[in-house]
């Protein structure tokens, strides 16, 4: 990617992503699409124990597409995230996470061992910029990492996929990782493939882990994909959930939100139901 076509590289992160550019997060399929495989990987990479819900942080959490992935798979996380225009979306999806608004390059202020990972999908690229005279990147991934390290419980892993600008960025994140205390490294998916390629920061605390293996099989990854919605659908109905988005769904997601004392709109006869096409 041209480096004058950075999106980081036009301006603030909290400006880039305006009303306009949040809204294709609920708009736009083939970007929803592409986020929800991403952040299937990551939860992945998280390798998070099986049938045992997790507290999960989301590190610019966005418009909560990965805490959508993390909610369908049972976990429960905060979203923290540098845009309004952003977290507002997520408001209006009714998300079940709950959403801070927060610079990430100021640290992370929870207490010591609260969460059981950390995901952020498209996010670290972003802290390499200095959008102002006092951001100095350097720092700004240190805080970041040292506070980081400090709210996770030690053996949790922290996983984020990001667009490094070129290898200095990569060495730049991966040093002051390593400076806070955590171990880990890179994990390519798909390192031959000029579209498909996908860089993974796995990060460790409590010592060095065995890195996961990366993808190298697209054809492979796409019937993952369909295999994996599929198996989520089919783990909902033996648990006697109902089918996302179905008005059952709707209709329990606001009684929960409801008895978390979260503002919610009143339930209707129209409340799930299907709206035509032609409007």
């Amino acid at each position: 990617m041209a480096s004058g076509r950075r999106p980081e590289h036009k301006c603030p992160p909290e400006v880039y992503y305006n009303e306009d550019e949040a809204r294709k997060y609920t708009g736009n399929s083939r970007m929803i699409e592409i986020q929800l495989q991403m952040s299937e990987r990551g939860v992945e990479l998280l390798a998070l124990p099986d049938d045992v819900p997790c507290f999960i942080l989301d590190l610019g959490c966005g418009s909560g597409l990965s805490g959508e992935t993390l909610t369908d798979q049972g976990h429960y996380w905060v979203g923290l995230d540098i845009s309004s225009a952003m977290l507002n979306v997520a408001k209006e999806k009714e998300v079940e996470g709950d959403l801070i608004l927060s610079d990430l390059g100021q640290g992370v202020g929870f207490r010591a061992g609260f969460f059981d990972g950390a995901i952020s999908i498209s996010v670290l690229q972003w802290l390499c910029n200095a959008d102002k005279k006092s951001h100095i990147p350097q720092k700004r991934l240190f805080k970041f990492f040292t506070m980081l390290y400090a709210c996770l419980s030690r053996g949790a892993r922290a996983v984020f996929q990001f667009y490094p600008e070129n290898n200095n960025q990569i060495e730049l994140v991966t040093q002051q990782a390593m400076k806070a205390g955590f171990t880990g490294g890179l994990v390519v998916d798909f390192p031959n493939s000029t579209k498909a390629k996908k860089i993974f920061l796995v990060l460790f605390t409590g010592g060095m882990q065995q890195m996961p293996k990366a993808r190298t099989d697209e054809i492979q990854e796409a019937a993952n994909h369909v295999l994996y919605s599929a198996r989520r659908e089919k783990m909902k109905k033996a648990r006697g959930k109902p089918l996302k988005n179905s008005r059952e769904w709707i209709l329990a997601k606001k009684e929960r939100r409801r008895r978390q004392g979260k503002e919610t709109r009143p339930d209707t006869k129209y409340t799930g139901r299907k709206r035509s096409g032609r409007f």
